[in-house]
């Protein structure tokens, strides 16, 4: 059986020990003090924060100000800027983590697992043979950076960065 070692809070989190939020994401963008708010940059209509249980270092996510659930349900315009907002995450995670490409994605509706209904795109860093023995032998996943520090390297990152 494969063992998986996660952060300590991550166990509670996965057995349901959630802040108690109507939503996680509209929390970080309404800053409620009950989560955890790794926010790196904050536009017009959406919010870039760093995952906190992430697949890897720089492990970002891209949500709307608005709760929205589905894709369909942005504007043209938002549309556009969240593309602008995925070309400069995309261009400072590249600076900054040197990664040899990326996954994006949306989980979309619980078919696909998406344990949060408001719409958000994740962006991971993704490395070659990124693979390591914990991985191979232990079936854990290791992440070299916690997730705060990621926040304070990429918010810096961010400012320098405003389009």
């Amino acid at each position: 059986m494969k063992k998986n070692i996660f952060v300590p809070s991550k166990g509670e989190y996965v057995r349901g020990n959630r802040p108690k939020v109507e939503c996680i994401l509209c929390s970080i963008v309404n800053a409620d003090p009950q989560v955890i708010n790794l926010e790196v940059y904050r536009s017009k209509n959406f919010v870039i924060a760093v995952n906190l249980y992430p697949y890897n270092s720089g492990h970002l996510m891209v949500f709307p100000h608005q709760h929205l659930k589905e894709l369909e349900e942005l504007s043209y315009e938002e549309v556009k800027e969240l593309h602008q907002l995925t070309l400069l995450t995309l261009k400072i995670l590249k600076k900054i983590y040197q990664p040899h490409g990326f996954n994006l994605g949306y989980n979309l509706g619980r078919g696909s697992g998406a344990s949060i209904e408001h719409l958000h795109l994740h962006i991971v860093p993704r490395y070659e043979n990124e693979l390591s023995f914990m991985d191979i032998l232990g079936g854990a996943k290791v992440i070299v950076e916690d997730p705060v520090q990621t926040m304070k390297k990429l918010k810096k990152e961010f400012k320098k960065n405003i389009f």
